[in-house]
């Protein structure tokens, strides 16, 4: 688990220090608000999104009900406008689909890059100025 007042050791699609996705609901695969990745992570949680209804009915399409909440894996259901850390195949999925949900590229995990571009990532971009 990683130290809350640590500032985090992993880069992000930029380059720069992994910045928090979100800490109410505690996102990422280890629940620290962070995109952060490891072995155990066989999803690869590294997208920070700001979540979308379209987003939300795509994933639920696809077998992911990112909507009803799950108290016994600490998960509380998500509804539009909450950021969270999903799994980078399932954002390329959407993406192709034309469903993708907008990015912070800040929180977004540089692990991200093994599966999508950049130049991807950044056509969905919320926090480029």
């Amino acid at each position: 688990m990683r130290d809350p007042d640590k500032p985090s050791s992993a880069r992000n699609v930029l380059g720069s220090e992994l910045t928090g996705c979100c800490d109410s609901p505690a996102t990422g695969f280890y629940r620290d608000g962070y995109c952060h990745t490891g072995p155990q992570d066989i999803g690869s949680h590294t997208v920070c999104v700001k979540v979308t209804q379209e987003f939300l009915d795509f994933s639920v399409q696809r077998g992911n009900d990112l909507v009803t909440p799950h108290p016994e894996f600490d998960f509380p259901g998500l509804k539009p406008g909450d950021r969270w850390c999903v799994c980078v195949a399932r954002w390329r999925e959407a993406f192709e689909a034309g469903a993708a949900p907008q990015v912070m590229l800040t929180a977004t995990h540089e692990k991200a890059l093994e599966v999508v571009t950049l130049h991807q990532l950044k056509r969905h971009a919320a926090d480029l100025q």
